[in-house]
């Protein structure tokens, strides 16, 4: 059977792209991305390979292709952003060679990588120390009923809740929207982590709160970390206590 990997590229800095992505890379004759995340590739990476490009609409396109390589006997890769996995290529892949009778000859293998939620909460501390929940934003897959019903329950049951996809050109009024529902079960002081551009040139990192949050400040290139009831800022980073501190008491805020 020929590979087919799904390399996670994490979030665009070379010293954030795993080995194993590196290896499937090296030993690929074609690779198949977006243009922005092949452009965030170590040149050395691509010398030598048939290149296979698409819009960022063209997901369909660049995996039905990269999967059209394989099945013909050459080793292929699919780039993936982040992790390939979350929000990522892989369901795609895996979609398609089924839908298409490519599993057959095609071995499949998903690269791990360094998620954009990761990325983003190493950033801001530890925000994500206890349960969280993701929910992209975008309605260009999923209806709107259902994101806001995602959010609400998210919201209901004191998650920390990360949004992947806010806002962009296209959609304007989401995320006011979604602020809106998030106030009905979560104070205006809770925290709220932004991350634009997470290890990569032009990275921004900053605290604000669900009140003060400004929905025009944000767009594609960010996520947003909300906290839960338990999130606290700690100098200039968000910490979610797992609980340890108040476990073994040592927690000095603990009330006595």
């Amino acid at each position: 059977m020929t590979p087919l990997w799904v390399v996670s590229t994490g979030p665009g800095d070379p010293c954030l792209l795993p080995p194993m992505a590196v290896d499937a890379l090296e030993r690929s004759e074609v690779i198949a991305g977006y243009g922005r995340y092949l452009d965030l590739l170590p040149a050395g990476l691509l010398e030598g390979k048939d290149i296979l490009q698409t819009g960022m609409t063209g997901e369909v396109a660049r995996c039905s292709a990269a999967l059209e390589t394989a099945y013909a006997g050459r080793p292929t890769a699919v780039v993936s952003g982040g992790d390939a996995g979350i929000y990522g290529m892989a369901g795609l892949v895996y979609e398609l060679a089924y839908d298409k009778g490519y599993a057959d000859r095609v071995e499949i293998t998903v690269v791990p990588g360094v998620s954009a939620l990761s990325a983003a909460a190493a950033l801001l501390g530890a925000p994500l120390m206890h349960d969280f929940a993701a929910v992209s934003l975008s309605d260009r897959l999923t209806p709107w009923d259902v994101i806001e019903r995602r959010v609400a329950h998210a919201a209901q049951g004191d998650f920390v809740l990360v949004l992947y996809n806010p806002r962009s050109k296209g959609r304007q009024w989401q995320l006011g929207r979604v602020l809106e529902l998030l106030r009905q079960w979560k104070p205006a002081e809770t925290p709220v982590g932004v991350v634009r551009q997470a290890y990569r040139a032009g990275q921004e990192v900053r605290v604000e709160t669900l009140g003060t949050l400004d929905p025009d400040t944000v767009d594609m290139l960010t996520v947003l970390v909300i906290g839960s009831e338990s999130t606290r800022v700690l100098g200039k980073h968000l910490v979610t206590p797992r609980g340890y501190m108040k476990k073994y008491g040592l927690d000095s805020q603990e009330d006595s």
